[in-house]
């Protein structure tokens, strides 16, 4: 009797470690793509897209870049109701997570001024980002608000998943760019190297499947991912 109740007792045991490791993922990846996002802008070299349109807004409004990262997302979240997205733990921790992330970073940050050490703080913020998007993404909680808005345009439109995001991309470049956002060489580094980096990360960080033959992150979402937040 005590065999059996162990016997169906560890495949739970077994899926709750992993949804708390899943969790886990979600969140630190999350802070760490607010943190690697803060250490791009400290460097000052280019941003990446939606960070170049969060800074030009922040300089228009006096806002922390991370308040309007937050509001960005928020409104960008609004956009998924006529497009029938549902959102999940992840997206919603997403519009928050990453925007209080950054401005607690970018508070702690001392402001670098020398090219000698602008040139490996955006590195390290590029590789960061990979590292931070391969666990959430790995997670398996749900898209980023802004990822979720070019699936659904993709399903609603019929476009590429690629079409709808450069569309999206190149729109929020050129808007943030004429706000005052930073568009530099690590915009284009950035570009060429964050696919690469996340999809490494995704596979270190992929969570196996539970010993009860039950999948806990679902094949479809890292293959199918925008690979950004």
């Amino acid at each position: 009797m005590h065999q059996a109740t162990t016997t169906t007792g560890g495949p739970a045991l077994s899926t709750q470690s992993r949804l708390g490791r899943r969790l886990i993922q979600l969140y630190v990846g999350l802070a760490l793509y607010g943190a690697s996002s803060a250490l791009l802008v400290e460097a000052g070299l280019g941003l990446e897209p939606w960070g170049v349109l969060h800074q030009g807004l922040a300089g228009l409004t006096d806002l922390s870049i991370g308040v309007v990262s937050i509001i960005v997302g928020a409104a960008v979240l609004l956009l998924w109701i006529p497009l029938r997205q549902r959102p999940g733990l992840g997206t919603v921790s997403n519009v928050f997570v990453v925007g209080i992330a950054m401005d607690a970073t970018l508070a702690t940050v001392p402001e670098v001024h020398a090219l000698a050490v602008r040139i490996p703080l955006l590195l390290a913020g590029i590789v960061l980002n990979g590292v931070a998007t391969g666990l959430y993404i790995a997670a398996d909680f749900g898209p980023g608000p802004r990822d979720g808005l070019m699936t659904g345009l993709h399903r609603r439109t019929g476009r590429s998943i690629r079409l709808m995001r450069t569309a999206v991309e190149v729109t929020v470049v050129v808007t943030g760019f004429v706000l005052g956002g930073t568009i530099g060489i690590g915009t284009v580094l950035y570009a060429v190297s964050i696919g690469p980096l996340a999809q490494l990360f995704l596979r270190v960080f992929a969570v196996l499947p539970a010993s009860d033959g039950s999948t806990v992150v679902a094949t479809g979402q890292p293959r199918g991912a925008i690979l950004r937040p």
